[in-house]
């Protein structure tokens, strides 16, 4: 895996990130075009089971040098990854990929923002609140209630995992740290969603082989990507190329689960991108 890690870091950061974005938007619409079979608990199991066992295959973690606090920093990342998986699918179940992803969004774009006392930091906040905003009122039948309040946990989650990756990737060689909380991510989930899984994998033993793939594609690769990038660029940036994100599972909901998008629907998406890109164009070095 260190030869991996090298020829990661030889690639620029940003291009890990928005790599990253695609593939885990789009693993993701796959694993909703499953949500029938599995539910979106047994999904989020089944993902972060099979991510878990082949990222810790893979690397290989060496921990006996880990210092109490490191392992306290994998507890941290292993809660933030578990959340965060769990709760955007319960959010996917319930409204448009494209719309919970831009719920979601709020959490990368608060951690842009943090500490900023800059009146135009503030604006470009407003701005994303009033895309969200546009999406409660003109989603119609298509957002629950429940739906978004699921898609704002993934979004607290996701803010915690930029933080807690950020921070256990300077403390780690490689992505070992991942691999460790991908497993702590696993504990926690796992057991919460056999319920909906184990009936559907004894029922079809190749959903097994199925979420493998899907795994490899919305946890092992971006996850890696994303560990590997945050060692080289801050919190901030990453929270405002994550704005990609919407927009790319808009994309992926309508190519893989037919979901189109109303022309307001897709405009709140749009005011939520250009305010976290806005931060980033505006930010003080």
């Amino acid at each position: 895996m260190n030869n991996g890690s090298n020829l990661l870091g030889r690639i620029p950061a940003s291009v890990l990130v928005v790599a990253a974005v695609f593939s885990v938007q789009f693993g993701n619409a796959i694993v909703g075009s499953l949500f029938d079979r599995v539910g979106p608990y047994g999904a989020a199991a089944l993902r972060l089971g099979c991510g878990a066992l082949i990222l810790i295959a893979i690397v290989r973690p060496r921990v006996s040098s880990w210092s109490q606090r490191t392992w306290l920093g994998v507890i941290l990342l292993g809660v933030a990854l578990g959340g965060m998986n769990l709760f955007i699918y319960l959010a996917i179940a319930q409204i448009p990929l494209g719309i919970a992803v831009t719920i979601e969004l709020l959490g990368p774009l608060a951690i842009a923002t943090a500490g900023s006392r800059r009146v135009i930091d503030l604006l470009w906040v407003l701005l994303a609140v009033a895309g969200i905003t546009v999406l409660g009122l003109r989603a119609g039948g298509s957002i629950t209630v429940t739906g978004a309040a699921c898609a704002a946990v993934a979004a607290t989650c996701w803010a915690l995992y930029i933080v807690a990756s950020a921070r256990l990737g300077a403390r780690v060689n490689g992505v070992d740290g991942l691999a460790a909380a991908m497993l702590v991510a696993a504990a926690i989930v796992v057991p919460i969603g056999t319920f909906q899984a184990a009936p559907a994998v004894f029922a079809d033993p190749m959903l097994l082989v199925a979420f493998a793939g899907v795994a490899i594609l919305t946890s092992v690769v971006p996850y890696a990507l994303e560990f590997t990038a945050l060692k080289r660029m801050s919190t901030r940036v990453f929270g405002i190329l994550s704005s990609l994100g919407p927009a790319v599972a808009a994309l992926a909901g309508f190519m893989v689960l037919g979901q189109a998008l109303s022309a307001s629907q897709l405009g709140a998406i749009c005011l939520v991108v250009t305010a976290s890109a806005g931060v980033v164009a505006t930010a003080s070095r």
